[in-house]
């Protein structure tokens, strides 16, 4: 059997590497045919005399010289490119079977975009793509003729409860149920949330993530962002998803049948689980991850979240229901005011204001069938309304 070749996007974020590690257990299985980094050059140097992949692209020229100058320091022939337009190249690019979309944020969507119009095995970490692409994306997936599989926990949880016969998912769920950790503020007292730190919000208590998607976390922020992701990927309404709070992070999400079973997927927290899913659908391989001993799980708790804690995950449900592009603008506005908390420019509970404020400030008028240029456009304006609203906010 020939190597699968990979095409790995944002291959130095926590996905990326963990996708290499499942990779490295599997040299037979896989071949690492391209990667990419933002500013990480020194690790994407070491991943690629590991890995030595045929192509790598940064963001700019300063970060190629450094990348290449290093793999020439190793004798390592990887080619490097530079730009959105390389990474769009090596996504469909006729020789790559398969491209794990790891790329953090709306920047990601581009490159998403032309690998499933490219018809290739689309490993979807990253749920921009599709709260901000929506219908233009999964419309994409079906006219490339791409193989769609969601790497998020909660998704590919889903994911493998449901029919292999995708036909079939209507007449099965009733709903979904995600499943959340409720992050480091789960039990804190909401009054007390304006004096959180950075660090604070990143000190997730189950998952190594990184910084931006730690912040999410703290906020519920990106269980708004898989509510969105879940609408489309599953093809439900707003009302059929649900999200529960669950601390133990074992049951990674639920889908309720039509007959009122509940069908759930449990393991350890470790991504290396729905990325070894994703990569050998419908076979399954060693990835690492640690098995999960019953007899030493304890209790399994559940609570409905907490609106005062977490007013960020219910902009969700009036995104999907608003107009057009709703969605997009709740994307922007919250990597603007992440990226702010993060810099120490804002408060934390300034997130949720600023996301709220920008959703109802910039109203979407996009035509019925937005494309690319539409919705980055939307996105653009989302942003400049977001840092108009940081400005007025900042300490």
């Amino acid at each position: 059997m020939n190597p699968q070749r990979l095409c790995i996007l944002g291959a130095t974020g926590s996905i990326g590497r963990s996708t290499l590690d499942v990779v490295a257990r599997h040299p037979q299985r896989y071949e690492v045919f391209a990667l990419s980094a933002q500013s990480r050059i020194d690790d994407l140097a070491q991943q690629c005399v590991r890995f030595r992949p045929r192509h790598a692209v940064v963001a700019d020229d300063a970060g190629a010289a450094r990348l290449r100058e290093a793999l020439r320091a190793h004798g390592v022939a990887t080619e490097v490119h530079v730009g959105a337009r390389a990474l769009c190249e090596l996504a469909a690019h006729p020789e790559v079977d398969a491209v794990m979309a790891a790329i953090v944020g709306a920047a990601g969507l581009p490159s998403c975009l032309a690998a499933a119009r490219a018809g290739k095995r689309l490993l979807l970490a990253n749920k921009e793509a599709l709260v901000v692409g929506g219908a233009m994306f999964m419309d994409a997936v079906r006219s490339g003729g791409a193989t769609l599989l969601p790497i998020d926990s909660e998704h590919s949880a889903i994911f493998q409860c449901l029919p292999e016969d995708r036909r079939r998912w209507p007449e099965t769920i009733d709903h979904i149920v995600l499943t959340a950790s409720g992050g480091p503020f789960r039990a804190r007292d909401p009054d007390s949330l304006a004096d959180v730190t950075p660090d604070e919000a990143c000190a997730h208590p189950n998952w190594v993530m990184g910084r931006k998607i730690s912040v999410d976390s703290a906020t519920m922020m990106n269980k708004a962002l898989e509510v969105i992701e879940a609408r489309w990927l599953f093809g439900l309404a707003p009302e059929q998803v649900r999200v529960v709070i669950h601390p133990q992070s074992i049951v990674h999400s639920m889908v309720v049948c039509r007959d009122r079973s509940v069908l759930a997927q449990l393991g350890t927290p470790d991504m290396r689980v729905p990325i070894a899913v994703g990569l050998a659908h419908p076979e399954r391989i060693e990835c690492g991850a640690d098995p999960l001993d019953f007899t030493r799980l304890g209790a399994l708790t559940f609570e409905a979240p907490d609106a005062r804690r977490f007013p960020s995950l219910f902009l969700a449900w009036d995104a999907l229901r608003g107009p057009e592009g709703s969605t997009a603008v709740l994307n922007a506005a919250n990597e603007e005011a992440v990226a702010a908390f993060l810099a120490g420019t804002i408060a934390f509970t300034d997130i949720h204001r600023i996301n709220a404020d920008v959703v109802a400030r910039v109203l979407p008028d996009l035509p019925a069938r937005p494309g690319l240029d539409d919705v980055l456009a939307l996105d653009a304006r989302a942003r400049s309304a977001a840092r108009q609203k940081v400005q007025e906010r900042a300490r």
